[in-house]
């Protein structure tokens, strides 16, 4: 794939997870609970979780604009995405009422890593045209 068509694509997957973890993530949590809410009833963790999953989703739209300026961003929510899935998946295996999350938020995590790891340049790709 063309460095220019990659940069693209990249744009394109920060604006669609920037707008999901801005508004896509508590409708989940209400239309499948036991894949997206860890918790049932009100929860002080659910609002902790939405709240910085929002502000991480404000500054990927904004790093949508220059995905290259915004690397260290990007790479970030790479690796918390995959760190986040891996704890979530230990304790989905190990509470079985859990389970549910292994094909929710678990595997969307994962998919926002590889998604973004796979389209962000690398090497002398990776800088910002001068």
């Amino acid at each position: 794939m063309a460095e220019t068509d990659r940069t693209k694509y990249l744009r394109l997957a920060l604006l669609v997870v920037g707008l999901i973890f801005v508004v896509g993530i508590y409708p989940l949590t209400i239309i499948w609970p036991s894949g997206w809410s860890w918790h049932t009833g009100h929860s002080d963790y659910l609002q902790m979780i939405l709240g910085i999953y929002a502000t991480l989703g404000v500054f990927l739209l904004v790093a949508s604009r220059n995905p290259l300026a915004n690397l260290s961003l990007i790479w970030f929510t790479v690796w918390s995405s995959v760190v986040h899935a891996g704890i979530m998946a230990a304790q989905s295996v190990t509470n079985p009422e859990h389970m549910g999350h292994l094909w929710g938020d678990v595997l969307a995590l994962l998919v926002v890593a590889a998604v973004l790891a796979l389209l962000t340049p690398r090497g002398a790709a990776a800088k910002p045209a001068q």
